[in-house]
C-alpha cells in the first residue's frame, strides 16, 4: 500500500498532460471528431421553428412518456412511430465561450488521475514495477475517460463510431497517465 498523499505530483502532472494532448488531439486533428453530431437539413428553418418555445438550457425527449403506464398507451405509440423521435441538448444561447468547459475538463482529469492514484495506492507498494503501476493505473484512468460514453450509444442512440473515437481518445489520455504514475510512482 502506498500512501495516496504522495501521490500528489503524479495525479497534477497526468491531469496537465493528458488536458495537453487532449488540446492537440482537438486543435491539430479537428477532423477525427467533425462527425461526432449531424447538421440536420434546413438548420436555420429547424432552429427558427423551435425559437418561439424559448428552451431553458436541459436535456429533453420527444415523444417523452410522464409514466410507463403511458409509455404503453397507442397515443404515446403513435407520436413515436410519427416521428421524429428527438433527443437533444439545449445550450445557452450567445456566443460559445471555452473557458468554463476548459476548467471543468482539466478539474474532470485531475478528478480521474485521483481515482487511478486512490486504486494504485490501495493495490501496489512503494517501489512497484513501472510496468505494475501502469497496467493498475492506466486501466483504472481507462475506466474513468472512456467507459462511461458506451451508454450513450447503448440507451440513447449515439453512434457507435462516435463513440469508438472518443473510447480510443480515452485509451491515449490512459497511457499517458499511466505512464506518469509509472515514472513518478514512490520509490521503496
Amino acid at each position: 500500500m502506498t500512501l495516496l498523499y504522495t501521490l500528489w505530483l503524479p495525479i497534477i502532472v497526468s491531469a496537465v498532460i493528458v488536458y495537453i494532448v487532449s488540446t492537440i488531439i482537438h486543435m491539430v486533428f479537428s477532423g477525427w471528431h467533425k462527425h461526432d453530431m449531424m447538421k440536420p437539413p434546413n438548420e436555420d428553418k429547424l432552429m427558427d421553428a423551435l425559437r418561439p418555445f424559448a428552451l431553458a438550457p436541459g436535456d429533453y425527449a420527444m415523444p417523452k412518456p410522464d409514466s410507463m403506464q403511458e409509455m404503453k398507451s397507442a397515443e404515446y405509440q403513435q407520436k413515436r412511430t410519427r416521428g421524429p423521435v428527438v433527443l437533444m441538448t439545449v445550450l445557452p444561447s450567445g456566443p460559445a465561450t471555452m473557458g468554463k468547459p476548459l476548467a471543468l475538463w482539466f478539474a474532470f482529469c485531475v478528478v480521474v488521475s485521483f481515482f487511478a492514484a486512490y486504486i494504485g495506492s490501495a493495490t501496489l507498494p512503494p517501489g512497484t514495477p513501472y510496468p505494475r503501476v501502469f497496467q493498475v493505473v492506466g486501466t483504472t484512468a481507462f475506466i474513468g475517460y472512456a467507459m462511461a460514453m458506451w451508454p450513450f450509444s447503448i440507451w440513447y442512440g449515439r453512434s457507435w463510431s462516435s463513440t469508438v473515437r472518443s473510447t480510443i481518445d480515452g485509451l491515449i489520455y490512459a497511457l499517458f497517465t499511466a505512464g506518469t504514475f509509472g515514472w513518478l510512482w514512490p520509490h521503496a
